[in-house]
């Protein structure tokens, strides 16, 4: 991962413009976000018109009416003036080292299947061996054309072909992307992501799929051991406060049924042999 940009040198819209914007994306009147914020209308409209400058006490106020993001927090800060609230370290610093060990520990619990830790990007920070070889055996052996998540689901010349419900999968993670975005509306990475995979063919439209839905998700891979199906759930760290910490998710494959874990335990045995 590479270190993210420094949010104290980045510029940054006006802060009117940036209350504007979220309350477009959270549906909020200037009355509504007052009353969520705990201040007048008025003094909220003179915030956004650049008459009068808010308080840390009272921007914090209005960062948990609309549910910010810490990334978010930082910028509405840094737009009224005021130093960051929360600090952004490199993955790879001394910083984070017991959080890197927990995750590691995830990973290494996981065998014999597949955990892999994605930033908000999606890209793919790291991943434990079983990860590696059931991915091998996807690939036949050949190596993924990306390291971001969404890139080798959506690629037709990765991922994708090998992906026996792709047209659901796909749906799933454009959900996913769609909620990112409203989470972060004034984030263009995001956005900049949907563009990019709405390049290749045959993408579906955005949304979910209709109708009744299992409980969790299935995603069916072909594979010359037959099909394998898994499940997968997502770990977040509780509470943090900082910003790489909070957007980082480890996601953790499990079978669906006996078949698919015979395949990992054997492939398990033989990385051994």
């Amino acid at each position: 991962m590479q270190p993210s940009r420094d949010t104290r040198t980045a510029p940054h819209p006006p802060l009117g413009m940036l209350l504007r914007e979220w309350r477009a994306a959270r549906k909020l009147s200037q009355l509504d976000l007052a009353l969520a914020a705990g201040m007048s209308a008025r003094h909220l409209s003179y915030m956004e018109t650049g008459k009068a400058k808010p308080s840390r006490e009272a921007l914090g106020r209005i960062a948990a009416a609309f549910d910010m993001p810490l990334r978010e927090r930082n910028a509405l800060l840094l737009a009224a003036g005021y130093a960051p609230e929360y600090p952004e370290h490199a993955w790879e610093t001394p910083a984070l080292e017991r959080m890197r060990q927990a995750v590691e520990l995830i990973l290494a619990h996981q065998e014999p299947y597949p955990a892999f830790v994605l930033d908000r990007h999606w890209n793919v920070l790291m991943a434990n061996d079983a990860a590696t070889r059931v991915n091998r055996l996807l690939m036949d052996g050949r190596e993924s054309r990306h390291g971001n998540l969404l890139h080798q689901v959506f690629d037709p010349d990765d991922f994708r072909p090998v992906i026996a419900n792709w047209p659901e999968v796909a749906e799933k993670f454009l959900h996913h992307l769609h909620a990112q975005i409203a989470a972060s509306p004034t984030d263009p990475r995001p956005r900049r992501l949907l563009e990019e995979i709405r390049r290749y063919p045959d993408v579906p439209e955005s949304g979910w799929p209709q109708g009744a839905l299992a409980p969790v998700l299935t995603l069916v891979f072909r594979s010359g051991a037959g099909e394998l199906r898994f499940f997968e759930t997502i770990t977040t760290f509780s509470m943090p406060r900082d910003v790489t910490l909070e957007e980082l998710r480890i996601e953790c494959a499990f079978p669906a049924d006996s078949h698919t874990a015979a395949v990992c335990a054997r492939l398990a045995r033989q990385g051994a042999g």
